[in-house]
């Protein structure tokens, strides 16, 4: 064993020490290693238990993340009421919980979270074929991912394939993040229902929320959202538009010219592929350069198959 490898041990050691004593901290500490896979082996299961022994102690972090797991069946089979349930019991003790239970109760929602009504849709452009759902998202619904992503925004980057360390992306110039498993909100669970219901797909077949920030100059250069030999293809996008008011940030399509202007709330739904699976280029487009203000994009790549998203290559919990 090296000595790197023995302090490590150590370190493991003592945190599973103070998580038997009971200390609060070491347990969540313990469920975050169990769901990230580092330092420990990722065991789904354990993390749910270590949560919801946490959760028992008091940790209201715990209570909240416990709370997405269940929505989403990280662990165990997806249960909704039973989230709905535990985000009640939380909401008692804690502003955050019971603002996420104040918006899901605005939400136009049967008992498992999915969309009762879906806003008209308008057919912008058959080849790509583009469609748009006004309204999809209200205001708060908006400003609650925006708020989520805020804190975890990164530029965008990708790993050299020389040094394999990260690089600035030669093609998106935002600052961006994805909300992962252990961070969809009930409301975010919802809203990824709305999604999959407006692309006509699984929520399951849908990878996590992606959430981009462009300010002035920063763009989306034009690009295909298929992922070149991937087994499980990315088949549709759906992106939202969180806000407006900024200049420049239009979506436009290379093949017809078809530009989309930013309104708030709005989602626009097209196919990433033919009908053989293979990639449509009539699907490339581009983010236009921001000139003033800052754009807020939520894209949604949906997958031909269910996607697992604690097996990507890199998680964020």
């Amino acid at each position: 064993m090296t000595s790197r490898s023995a302090a490590e041990a150590e370190a493991i050691a003592r945190v599973e020490h103070a998580a038997d004593a009971g200390d609060v901290d070491a347990v969540m500490r313990l469920a975050t290693w169990r769901l990230l896979g580092a330092p420990l082996r990722r065991d789904l299961h354990l993390a749910r238990a270590l949560l919801a022994r946490a959760v028992a102690i008091g940790h209201v972090d715990a209570a909240l993340m416990e709370v997405a797991l269940t929505a989403n069946g990280s662990g165990a089979a997806p249960d909704w009421p039973a989230a709905l349930a535990l985000l009640r019991i939380a909401a008692a003790n804690d502003s955050v919980a019971a603002e996420h239970l104040a918006l899901l109760q605005a939400m136009d929602i049967d008992d498992d979270g999915r969309p009762r009504h879906l806003p008209r849709p308008e057919r912008l452009s058959g080849s790509p074929d583009v469609v748009r759902y006004p309204a999809l998202l209200t205001p708060q619904e908006c400003a609650h991912i925006a708020g989520i992503a805020a804190d975890m925004l990164e530029p965008a980057t990708v790993l050299d394939p020389v040094k394999g360390t990260p690089i600035a992306h030669p093609v998106r110039t935002s600052h961006g993040t994805v909300i992962g498993p252990a961070k969809e909100t009930l409301p975010v669970r919802a809203v990824n229902h709305r999604l999959a219901a407006i692309s006509g797909t699984a929520t399951e077949q849908g990878e996590p929320l992606a959430v981009l920030r462009y300010t002035p100059g920063q763009q989306y250069r034009p690009h295909l959202d298929t992922i070149a030999g991937a087994p499980n293809q990315r088949v549709k996008t759906v992106l939202v538009y969180l806000n407006q008011g900024f200049v420049g940030g239009e979506t436009r399509f290379l093949a017809n010219g078809l530009t989309v202007s930013a309104r708030g709330g709005d989602a626009i739904v097209f196919s990433n592929v033919l009908a053989n699976g293979q990639p449509d280029r009539r699907a490339e487009h581009a983010g236009l350069p921001v000139i003033q203000g800052a754009k807020w994009l939520a894209t949604r790549w949906i997958r031909a198959a269910p996607y697992d998203p604690w097996n990507a290559a890199a998680v964020q919990a």
